[in-house]
């Protein structure tokens, strides 16, 4: 897959707690940095305090081969305790020019929780680009090596997505 193509990644899981339960953990923006390998932690801008739409959040990066960045998210999908989506902005213009709105994002990401079976469905997926990002730069110095620099960052993606959703999981569920 090339990156041009907006490449995805999501996984699954069913908590058995209901979507109101759920919802709370999902949009508490906080959580994943405690969770993710790669996010290290959040604060939300422009005096939000919560989730709502055009509401705008910063995320502090990190990893091996990228080094430090952070991003500014821009919550553009909200229906409650149904589904929180945030595009992710490279606002200090880490990987090319700055952008400031969600149009120019250089990933989307969703949870999405369906009430199953006394409890929840919950899907958490990130589509890369089209902006610039890190993968681009890559791509940039191995053109030849696309395909995989894209397998290889949605490989890192999926393992963040579940271990967010198994920490979900475990929290909703009492294990925390």
């Amino acid at each position: 897959m090339r990156y041009a193509d907006g490449p995805t990644v999501h996984s699954d899981i069913h908590i058995d707690a209901p979507p109101s339960e759920v919802w709370a953990l999902v949009t508490d923006i906080h959580l994943p940095a405690r969770l993710s390998p790669e996010l290290q932690r959040v604060e939300w801008l422009d005096g939000a305090t919560g989730a709502t739409l055009g509401a705008r959040f910063a995320g502090y990066n990190r990893h091996p081969l990228v080094g430090d960045w952070r991003t500014v998210s821009h919550v553009v999908e909200l229906t409650d305790e149904r589904l929180f989506g945030w595009a992710v902005t490279d606002a200090d213009g880490r990987f090319g020019e700055p952008v400031t709105g969600p149009a120019g994002r250089l990933a989307t990401w969703r949870f999405e929780l369906t009430p199953e079976a006394g409890g929840t469905l919950v899907r958490q997926s990130a589509e890369l680009g089209p902006a610039r990002s890190g993968v681009s730069l890559a791509i940039e110095g191995k053109p030849e090596a696309e395909e995989a620099i894209v397998a290889a960052r949605l490989k890192d993606l999926r393992s963040g997505i579940e271990a967010t959703l198994n920490g979900v999981k475990d929290l909703a569920e009492g294990r925390r």
